[in-house]
């Protein structure tokens, strides 16, 4: 359990959501969870996909997350095998991707697929909260 860390896996669900940060760089991911703790997130990390897959999988009760955002090149399990196996397992949860080697056929191809957003590092924080902000409302109108 130290390759992801949350205090989600106790406690009832609070704030503003949910969100999933996959990412290999550890300062990408701290930047990230500071900016959405700011605004009321919760923010449960992974150090690439297969850490992700396990932390949702985790215990009896799979935990519920409001938005992923996922690096793609990682070690293990890549970004693009972690989105494929979100969206099957979990496809009313919006995923963004946050890569910091952007090729125009491969987002394209992600937003065809279902992704929200498609963002390059580094991103600018409004950018981010934008796009995090778009998902949780696709989040609510796949539930309503």
């Amino acid at each position: 359990m130290s390759e992801y860390k949350s205090d989600l896996l106790f406690g009832a669900r609070t704030g503003n959501g949910r969100v999933l940060v996959v990412d290999d760089e550890p300062y990408v991911r701290t930047i990230v969870r500071l900016l959405l703790e700011k605004a009321g997130y919760d923010v449960l990390e992974a150090t690439n996909g297969e850490a992700a897959i396990e932390a949702l999988n985790a215990g009896e009760n799979r935990l519920v997350m409001d938005v992923v955002i996922c690096d793609i090149r990682m070690p293990k399990i890549n970004g693009i095998q972690a989105i494929e196996y979100f969206q099957r397992e979990y496809p009313h949860v919006p995923v963004i991707v946050l890569t910091a080697y952007p090729e125009t056929q491969m987002a394209v191809s992600f937003m065809r697929s279902g992704v929200t957003d498609y963002l390059v590092k580094p991103v600018d924080a409004q950018k981010l909260m934008g796009a995090v902000e778009r998902a949780m409302e696709q989040r609510q109108m796949a539930w309503a």
